[in-house]
């Protein structure tokens, strides 16, 4: 960032309720260092009493959650705000003399080190109102992603303490209404032989299941390869039908978020030019636009450390030289392009082979695809910088 015309430093070590802050002059001279609390009000009179003395940049260490409301203030005031992410913000305290850590000493830390080395912020841009509530619905969605995989994994657990056979069967199915409507109703292995398979069947019918029949006798099936009763059964049966409803409220809850998002994006301008890429679909266009948002990047290397994908190097002479995978950046945009690499290797000819280049080489499979997702987020940052769609280069015949 340009911090030629700025004389006043505002570092910001935000909290929940209050923040800290700390002003100091171009000149390195602390004017301002006090609790300032989390309110429109106080931070509206902070803000304007120091833009008094000169102008203003505001720096946070979280530009988003309990940061928001400072960062829309100073916005909304025509403050120039700035993001000083948190693990540049640690490397550099390690410069600075002793070791206790305060909120008071992180504060002028970050308006220190937007005065003296200002390459190491990052602009905030007003963020658009969509994109703001893109960033709400897809951290919603990941947390129903989550407690998705939460409660299936414990009725597979269960099932498998008590039936080893009926979850090998109905486990994979657990993204199914149908056949969580059905472990509901009859939820120990004695209540669906007792069922029968008529009654199976008619239930997985009425709830839109396709291979009633055949997931009716299978269930079944597995049912009668156990004879003996394992102890928890009973207790086992009080439990399933609750968590067979969580799990049908949870998929209810993020198909409605789905149809939101879908909306969202396809309303969005990136939308066309992000989803012309094979393996980026609603999901991962509508992360990729809530993470971006309000944020500037110069280069292609600069998006993919911010999204943690850029390697890093290791060397110290001759005795040590390697790259290993960063553990640094966005996680929820590294993520959403790493499943997006893994989706796209199945129908897209040009990551398939990428990928096999890759592993080749000796790669591990993880390590192919984070080097897929890098390539791919590359040819992506080309695209929005040129509005092009995806043209898909031509692969050489194996």
């Amino acid at each position: 960032m340009k911090t030629d015309d700025i004389q006043i430093f505002l570092g910001l070590d935000v909290g929940k309720t209050d923040h800290w802050g700390c002003a100091v002059t171009a000149g390195g001279t602390k004017i301002w260092n006090k609790t300032l609390p989390n309110d429109e009000a106080k931070l509206t009179k902070v803000y304007q009493d120091l833009s008094a003395q000169g102008a203003v940049l505001v720096v946070v260490d979280q530009p988003a959650t309990i940061g928001a409301l400072a960062v829309a203030v100073a916005q909304h005031l025509g403050i120039t705000v700035a993001y000083l992410p948190g693990l540049t913000m640690r490397r550099i305290a390690d410069m600075y003399p002793g070791t206790a850590k305060t909120d008071e000493k992180d504060a002028f830390i970050i308006a220190d080190a937007a005065r003296t080395m200002p390459h190491t912020l990052r602009s905030l841009q007003v963020s658009d109102e969509e994109e703001a509530a893109l960033g709400m619905l897809t951290g919603f969605d990941l947390d129903l992603s989550r407690q998705i995989t939460q409660t299936s994994n414990r009725i597979r657990g269960l099932f498998t303490q008590i039936h080893p056979c009926l979850e090998r069967v109905v486990g994979p199915w657990l993204e199914h209404d149908a056949v969580l409507e059905v472990l509901a109703a009859w939820p120990t292995p004695a209540a669906l032989k007792h069922a029968g398979k008529a009654r199976i069947d008619a239930k997985l019918t009425k709830h839109g299941a396709r291979r009633h029949t055949a997931w009716a006798g299978a269930i079944l099936d597995a049912v009668d390869e156990q004879t003996v009763v394992v102890v928890g059964t009973e207790a086992a049966g009080l439990v399933v039908p609750h968590l067979a409803r969580q799990l049908i409220a949870l998929h209810a809850q993020r198909a409605d978020v789905a149809t939101h998002l879908e909306a969202m994006v396809e309303a969005h301008p990136l939308c066309p030019v992000l989803t012309s890429m094979p393996g980026v679909a609603v999901r991962t266009t509508a992360v990729f636009i809530a993470e971006t948002s309000g944020k500037t990047f110069d280069s292609a290397a600069a998006l993919a450390s911010y999204a943690g994908l850029a390697p890093v190097t290791r060397q110290s002479g001759t005795s040590i030289k390697s790259e290993r995978v960063s553990h640094s950046g966005n996680k929820r945009l590294k993520r959403a392009l790493f499943l997006s690499a893994f989706a796209s290797i199945r129908f897209d000819p040009a990551s398939r082979a990428y990928y096999d280049q890759k592993r080749a080489q000796g790669k591990r499979h993880n390590q192919a695809l984070i080097a897929l997702a890098h390539r791919r987020l590359t040819v992506l940052f080309a695209m929005i910088r040129d509005g092009s769609l995806y043209d898909a280069p031509a692969v050489e015949a194996a």
